[in-house]
């Protein structure tokens, strides 16, 4: 029973030094805010070999998720007619930046639904002004 009631405080006292050290070691790039149902372009780095090169994917933001340090956002293309997803953390080294070409008009955070849209019901509303 003792033991019971001692494990939340545990836990909360982990988060803590978590997020601590998320804070003040690790280091947050600057990105401009973003959220489901934006299409934007990101520009990442390749190493092949001894080259880099610099690749865009272009999509909408299917979702945005974690906090932090492990915070990751899914875009998703249409390349021809395949449904191409991509998981991309905030974080990562690779990431040099992102660009918001059109800010979306949805109701949802997650935007799941919009995987078996096709045609013109796959369009999204753009937010004026």
């Amino acid at each position: 029973m003792y033991v019971a009631l001692n494990q939340p405080h545990k836990q909360n006292t982990m988060e803590a030094l978590v997020k601590f050290v998320q804070d003040e070691f690790v280091t947050k790039k600057e990105f401009p805010a973003f959220g489901a149902g934006d299409t934007i372009t990101v520009y990442y780095e390749i190493k092949e070999g001894a080259k880099t090169r610099t690749q865009f994917f272009r999509g909408v933001v299917i979702q945005k998720r974690g906090n932090g340090s492990s915070e990751t956002f899914t875009i998703r293309k249409m390349s021809g007619t395949i449904g191409v997803e991509r998981i991309f953390p905030v974080n990562m080294p690779a990431l040099q930046k992102i660009e918001i070409n059109k800010k979306g008009v949805v109701r949802r955070a997650r935007i799941f639904y919009f995987r078996g849209l096709t045609g013109k019901k796959a369009r999204i509303k753009e937010k004026r002004g």
